[in-house]
């Protein structure tokens, strides 16, 4: 091992021991604003579906049943790990001190 290779994984461990952060990080899921949307849409998608009934329809059916809420609810949870993922994937901004 050369001399500029063991110099950097000293430098490696001196600063992950010491807790010296190089690079910029996300918050962590539940404390971003998304996550607490998430919450509160899929909240409102099961009273939805348990509240609505058949409104009137002629033949009995629900008119928002559990498939339908069932299918908004995997929507849902689709566009939050995306918009997880492109958070995540940009967030690695080094520091230049």
């Amino acid at each position: 091992m050369t001399n500029t290779a063991s110099h950097a994984a000293t430098a490696t461990a001196t600063a992950s021991d010491t807790g010296v952060r190089r690079a910029t990080e996300t918050k962590n899921a539940t404390k971003t604003t998304e996550f607490i949307a998430y919450l509160g849409v899929l909240v409102a998608i099961i009273v939805t579906a348990t509240l609505v009934g058949d409104g009137g329809a002629e033949n009995g059916a629900d008119l928002f049943d559990a498939r339908q809420a069932m299918e908004y609810i995997t929507y849902l949870t689709i566009g939050y790990l995306v918009a997880r993922g492109l958070a995540k994937s940009g967030s690695r901004e080094y520091y230049t001190a």
